[in-house]
C-alpha cells in the first residue's frame, strides 16, 4: 500500500494496512481523535492519550510545566487517589507509563484485551480530572529535582543535553525536556495548572490503540469516559493543527563546550543539525548511520572498539524532529585517547562522505533495518506508537511494507551524499571529562 495522509477534521478513514491489518481513525464533532490498529489473535492490547505539547512549547513562567505534568497526572484525580491509580492497572496485570518529548506528551498502558476499559477509564480520569493538589505538587517537585540530580550525575546525559543545545542553538527544541533545576525550582502550582487547562482540551487529545481492539467499542468507552468527566463532546471544535515542517533548518555556528570533571571517562559529541521528520533523506541517512555507527558490524565500533579497543560505548545517530534535528557522533574513552578517538570518528564519517559505502554495506544495513521493523512491529506498543506519532506530528500514516520500500529505494550515491552534507557542515563539539578545551583546536571549524 502507499502512504496514507489523514485530513484534519476528516470524521472517518478505515483502510488495510500491511499483514492485513485494520486501520481506522474517527474524528469526534468536539476535534477528540481516536485511531486503531486490530492485531488478529492479539490477546493484549496498548492505548494511549496523548497531546501534541512537549517542553519545546513552554514559554517563560512555564518552563518545566510539561514534565511536571507527567508526574503529577499519575498523583490523583477528583474520585482516584494515586494508589487507586496503580490499583486499578496492577488487578489487571497491566502496565501503565507516561512520556514527555520535544513535541508531544502521552500516558499509556498496555493490558489484557479484556482489560482495555479499565484503561481507558483510568487514563481518561487522569488526563481530564488532575487536581493537581498543592501538597502532591510540591512532594512531586522535590522528586523531580532528585530525577534531575540523577542525570546530572550522569556525563552522558549531560554531553547530550549540552550536545542538543549547542546544535540546535537557542531553538526552544534545545531545551531540556525535564527542565533545569532553576526552571522547576521557580515554577509555581498556578504556572502548572494554566499550562494543563491550556493543553489538555477535546481539540488536543489524540487517543490510539492497537492489538486485540475494538474501533466501536474504544470511541464509544471514550466518549462515556470524556462527558463523565464533564468534556462538552457535541460542542464543535477543529483539531489542533500539525506543526508547520521545515525541511532546510538554518545552520548552527561551529562552537566547543567542554565541562571538566575528575572523572575516569571523557564523553566526547561531536556534529550539526541533521535530517528532519518529515524529509524524504531521512531513510538514507537511517542507512547512513546504520553503517557508521549503528551496532557491532558498523566502522566505528569495529575502527574504535574492535581494532583499537579505545572504547566500550561508540555510535552515530540522527534525531529529527518537524523543524529541527540533529546529527551527531558519541564516543566515551579514556581522556588520554580522547584526541585519538575524535579523528578516528571523523576519519571515518570523511570516508564515507569522500568514498561512499560499499553495495555489501548497504545491502546489510537494508537487512538490519528490515529485519529491526518486523520484530518492533510485532509490538502492539509499536503499533499504537506509530498512530500517535502520525496523527501528532504531520497526519502522514506509513506502514511497515511502505518504510521497506523507501529503504530498498536508497541507492549508493544517496548515501554517501547525506555524508558529504553532514561532513562539510559547521560541528559543535561537547565533551564531558577530565580534557581540556584545546584537544579540539585541530578539528575545529569556527
Amino acid at each position: 500500500m502507499t502512504a496514507v495522509q489523514f485530513q484534519l477534521e476528516q470524521p472517518e478513514l478505515e483502510f488495510t494496512a500491511s499483514g492485513g491489518s485494520t486501520v481506522r481513525r474517527t474524528v469526534l464533532p468536539c476535534g477528540v481523535r481516536v485511531l486503531t490498529e486490530v492485531m488478529p489473535a492479539a490477546q493484549s492490547a496498548s492505548v494511549s492519550f496523548s497531546v501534541a505539547v512537549g517542553s519545546r512549547d513552554e514559554n517563560s513562567g512555564h518552563y518545566g510545566s510539561t514534565h511536571f505534568l507527567e508526574h503529577l497526572l499519575f498523583k490523583g484525580t477528583k474520585t482516584r487517589t494515586a494508589l487507586d491509580i496503580a490499583v486499578a492497572f496492577d488487578s489487571v496485570g497491566g502496565a501503565s507509563n507516561a512520556m514527555t518529548g520535544k513535541e508531544h506528551t502521552s500516558y499509556y498502558a498496555r493490558v489484557q484485551d479484556k482489560a482495555v476499559p479499565v484503561a481507558v477509564e483510568v487514563i481518561a480520569d487522569m488526563l481530564t480530572s488532575s487536581v493537581i493538589d498543592p501538597t502532591e505538587f510540591e512532594n512531586e517537585r522535590t522528586v523531580i529535582l532528585e530525577e534531575l540530580a540523577m542525570n546530572d550525575d550522569d556525563p552522558q546525559d549531560v554531553a547530550h543535553e549540552e550536545f542538543f543545545a549547542a546544535v540546535l542553538n537557542g531553538h526552544a527544541l534545545g531545551r531540556p525536556i525535564g527542565g533545569t533545576k532553576q526552571t522547576i525550582t521557580a515554577v509555581s502550582r498556578d504556572a502548572v495548572w494554566d499550562h494543563y487547562q491550556a493543553n489538555y482540551r477535546p481539540q488536543d487529545l489524540v487517543i490510539a490503540a492497537a492489538g486485540g481492539i475494538d474501533h466501536g467499542q474504544l470511541v464509544t468507552l471514550v466518549e462515556q469516559n470524556l462527558e463523565r468527566a464533564g468534556w462538552e463532546l457535541s460542542k464543535p471544535a477543529t483539531p489542533r493543527p500539525w506543526r508547520e515542517k521545515q525541511l532546510n533548518p538554518t545552520d548552527a555556528p561551529a562552537t566547543v563546550q567542554v565541562i571538566t570533571r575528575p572523572i575516569a571517562q571523557a564523553n566526547i559529541l561531536f556534529g550539526n543539525p541533521g535530517v528532519v521528520a518529515s524529509d524524504e533523506r531521512r531513510y538514507a541517512m537511517a542507512i547512513l548511520n546504520t553503517v557508521l555507527g549503528g551496532g557491532m558490524s558498523s566502522r566505528l565500533f569495529q575502527e574504535i572498539r574492535e581494532k583499537r579497543g579505545l572504547a566500550y560505548s561508540v555510535y552515530s545517530f540522527n534525531q529529527g524532529y518537524s523543524d529541527g534535528a540533529v546529527f551527531g557522533l558519541y564516543a566515551g574513552c579514556s581522556p588520554a585517547k580522547a584526541k585519538e578517538v575524535t579523528k578516528l570518528m571523523l576519519d571515518e564519517l570523511e570516508k564515507v562522505a569522500n568514498e561512499g559505502i560499499t553495495l555489501a554495506e548497504l545491502d546489510l544495513a537494508k537487512g538490519n533495518i528490515s529485519g529491526g521493523l518486523a520484530l518492533k512491529f510485532e509490538s502492539t506498543q509499536a503499533r499504537m506508537s506509530r498512530l500517535s506519532s502520525a496523527e501528532l506530528t504531520d497526519g502522514l500514516f506509513i506502514d511497515l511494507d511502505q518504510s521497506l520500500t523507501k529503504f530498498n529505494a536508497v541507492e549508493l550515491q544517496d548515501v554517501q551524499q547525506i555524508a558529504q552534507q553532514m561532513f562539510q557542515a559547521k560541528r559543535s563539539f561537547v565533551a564531558v571529562g577530565d580534557i581540556s578545551k584545546n584537544l579540539f583546536d585541530e578539528f575545529y571549524q569556527g
